[in-house]
């Protein structure tokens, strides 16, 4: 990738998000990237990678050609701006205990096509739901969604903290079971609360 040719793609990728109507921290949040570098390659000083190229297209329907070398149309379809909040998951920074009549802080905005309304998104850490969802993954939720047997859904350990668990109904009995074998099920008490259920799960692209 000549030098010329990675700042004309620097400049189509903030034109995108300005279509977008994104800041770059909410841009960058939504394909797993910190603002820093965004920035690097919207001012031509950095690289975007292949699989950046790929994210960008999936994520945000930008049409790759475009992205190449500004052949076509910018969008697969009309963009979704941030205005479309049922297409926009708030990334929390942590989760309060008032959740959902505070959300606390924001960390950015996650675009994600045919969301439902009222989703909200966070960061997993830890392996416990590993191969399904690895640390550094976002988690989409809806906090009213309804649960079914087999769905993956946040709830607060002892400690209050957010935790992946997978939902399964047996005998009439609740059990929350991690998707790695190297962890045990277990029972919630009357101290679990249900936070939301999980509706999407993206990949943090890895640069």
């Amino acid at each position: 990738m000549t030098d010329e040719y990675q700042a004309e793609t620097g400049i189509r990728i903030r034109k995108a998000r300005q279509s977008l109507g994104l800041t770059q921290k909410q841009f960058a949040a939504s394909l797993g990237i910190v603002q820093g570098f965004l920035s690097g390659i919207e001012t031509g000083r950095k690289r975007p990678s292949d699989t950046l190229l790929i994210a960008l297209s999936h994520t945000h329907g930008i049409n790759s050609d475009w992205l190449k070398d500004g052949s076509g149309e910018p969008f697969k379809s009309p963009p979704i701006s941030a205005s479309a909040t049922g297409n926009r998951a708030p990334l929390l920074e942590i989760i309060p205990d008032q959740f959902p009549h505070n959300a606390g802080d924001i960390r950015g905005f996650i675009s994600v096509p045919n969301l439902p309304q009222g989703c909200y998104a966070i960061i997993c850490y830890g392996d416990f739901m590993a191969p399904t969802i690895k640390d550094g993954d976002i988690v989409i939720f809806k906090p009213d969604a309804e649960r079914r047997s087999g769905d993956i859904i946040l709830v607060n350990n002892r400690w209050g903290e957010p935790i992946l668990r997978r939902f399964r109904l047996k005998n009439d009995e609740v059990y929350l079971a991690p998707d790695n074998p190297a962890y045990a099920p277990f029972r919630p008490d009357s101290g679990t609360r249900t936070i939301g259920t999980v509706v999407e799960v993206w990949r943090k692209v890895r640069i």
